[in-house]
């Protein structure tokens, strides 16, 4: 898809020179999935104190489990 954006040249050259990209499309593309991430990371932080838990859980003893079930 074909797009045409006023950025500042400035951003983009220091962009392309931080993330050692070689052209401008690399440059944005990688900014854009590093926005598009964090913003997945922010969301999953609002769900910290939703999502009730069972605190009879003993994790330890899980992983336990699933190394006795691997082994041979």
């Amino acid at each position: 898809m074909a797009t045409n954006l006023a950025i500042d040249d400035r951003l983009i050259s220091e962009a392309k020179r931080v993330g050692k990209h070689k052209t401008k499309k690399e440059a944005v593309s990688a900014a854009l999935k590093e926005y598009i991430d964090r913003r997945k990371q922010l969301e999953i932080l609002d769900l910290f104190g939703t999502i009730d838990y069972d605190p009879t859980y003993d994790y330890k003893r899980m992983r336990q489990l699933d190394r006795i079930k691997l082994e041979p």
